[in-house]
């Protein structure tokens, strides 16, 4: 399947206007001053509402080949899928400036585009500098970095510069993290030399005790959690860096920390959904699907366990039930979304999600077909799993999570006993809008939908 593909790119001339998709990627024209009219950076686009860096997955044109108007480019992954990007130009990719495994900040060069090999040593030129670290004159350093300007008092008491800045290597080296220009420094060091302490101060960080030679590398020290505490090393373990998808989920995690929440749970009898089961597996309808279909329908009864508060001061009722289910994927978790599932028949729905797993698996989900969610549904049942607790995601109101169903000894009311099939369904709750009586009686119209299922293949 083909992946997605966008398009953007930007001229750098100061009268041309920059065309914009209608999945409007924000794209930036630059000054002439830093780049000529004829060369165009390829920007790292946005390709979802929470994305602030992508990762460049491949490159899938080299340095020196032609390009033409809506061809694709360069394969980019954001943090919940790859997309191909495609150039909104005719040109010469003339250099590249991010590589294949490196991220860049949303709205970064990642490329350049020249117009004709005339241009080609000027786009090197440019590229090699923003790889180097040293951004061209007309590229603003970081606000901290401008805060010291050398006043006349400070340089007078400085021998005279002979034109060369002088630094010691591990300056140079604190000022490439953190984005500092040197040039812009008056060194306190002998003869004007440039110090770590020098960078320090201007990058804002609190100067380190002097008991350490300062050429000597500092030792790596453990990371340092809020309330000071500290987590030992251990020996022969390794370190690796989140994918993107990670840091999402791990962002949406943190976020979700914010919410209030409370978790209701219910166990519901699943023989008879048991039995519908066998009957429409054959063709084609998965234990997700009829999961999926039934919480909706409950829904259509209970709106407000559909809402979702984003402000902390109103909320909101969704016109549309968008259920979002959670899949496990290569690298991370996503949450996939059946779309007006309370309007979709059982075998469309079931269609539909099978498609929507597919592009999951292979990272070409469209933004909003993973983040339209109204109420998440999250089944870890087919490991046999009996119970668990969801977190809720940010932005929605509810989630559902699904236990196995396994056989369960039941006494009735005239003390007789039998084996049923039952499952427990915890739903986690945003408190602010939804209150336990909702949770219950949503449960209660779930649970008699499941117990009497034909209305699901209706």
């Amino acid at each position: 399947m083909a992946s997605p593909s966008l398009s953007f790119s930007s001229s750098l001339s100061t009268t041309t206007t920059p065309l914009l998709r209608p999945s409007a990627f924000f794209l930036r024209p630059r000054s002439s001053s830093t780049i000529s009219a004829k060369i165009r950076e390829i920007f790292m686009p946005a390709l979802s509402s929470t994305m602030t860096e992508g990762k460049i997955v491949s490159w899938i044109k080299s340095e020196g080949d032609l390009l033409s108007k809506g061809e694709s480019v360069v394969v980019v992954e954001s943090d919940k899928a790859d997309m191909d990007v495609e150039t909104f130009y005719d040109g010469i990719l003339a250099a590249i400036v991010v590589n294949e495994g490196e991220t860049a900040p949303v709205g970064a060069p990642i490329g350049l585009l020249a117009e004709n090999e005339d241009e080609i040593a000027e786009a090197k030129a440019k590229a090699s500098a923003k790889s180097s670290g040293a951004p061209p004159a007309a590229t603003s350093p970081p606000p901290k970095a401008e805060v010291l300007i050398s006043t006349p008092s400070a340089s007078s008491s400085l021998p005279k510069a002979t034109g060369k800045v002088v630094v010691t290597p591990y300056a140079k080296k604190l000022a490439k993290q953190h984005k500092v220009d040197v040039n812009k420094l008056v060194g306190t060091g002998p003869f004007g030399r440039i110090t770590p302490e020098d960078v320090e101060k201007v990058a804002g960080i609190s100067p380190k005790a002097n008991n350490v030679a300062v050429a000597a590398e500092p030792a790596p020290s453990p990371p340092v959690v809020k309330g000071g505490a500290t987590f030992a090393e251990i020996p022969g373990s390794s370190v690796v860096p989140f994918t993107t998808m990670q840091a999402a989920v791990s962002k949406n995690m943190v976020e979700s920390l914010s919410v209030p929440t409370f978790r209701v749970g219910y166990p519901v009898a699943t023989d008879a959904l048991d039995a519908l089961y066998q009957k429409v597996k054959p063709k084609g309808v998965t234990m997700t699907a009829l999961l999926a279909k039934a919480a909706a329908m409950a829904l259509v009864q209970h709106p407000v366990v559909n809402s979702s508060c984003k402000d902390g001061k109103t909320f909101t009722y969704n016109s549309r039930i968008n259920i979002a289910v959670a899949v496990a994927i290569n690298g991370g978790l996503i949450t996939p979304v059946l779309q007006d599932a309370d309007k979709l028949d059982l075998y469309l729905l079931s269609q539909k999600w099978k498609e929507l797993v597919e592009k999951a698996r292979a990272k070409q989900l469209q933004p909003q077909e993973y983040n339209s969610g109204t109420f998440t549904l999250s089944n870890l049942g087919m490991f046999g799993v009996d119970r668990f607790d969801a977190i809720l995601p940010p932005g929605q109101g509810a989630i559902m999570a699904v236990g196995a169903s396994k056989p369960t000894v039941i006494a009735d009311k005239d003390g007789f006993f039998s084996v049923k099939n039952k499952m427990l369904v915890n739903v986690t709750a945003d408190h602010r809008i939804i209150y336990g009586a909702d949770l219950a009686a949503f449960l209660q119209s779930f649970s008699k939908i499941i117990e009497n299922p034909e209305s699901l293949t209706m």
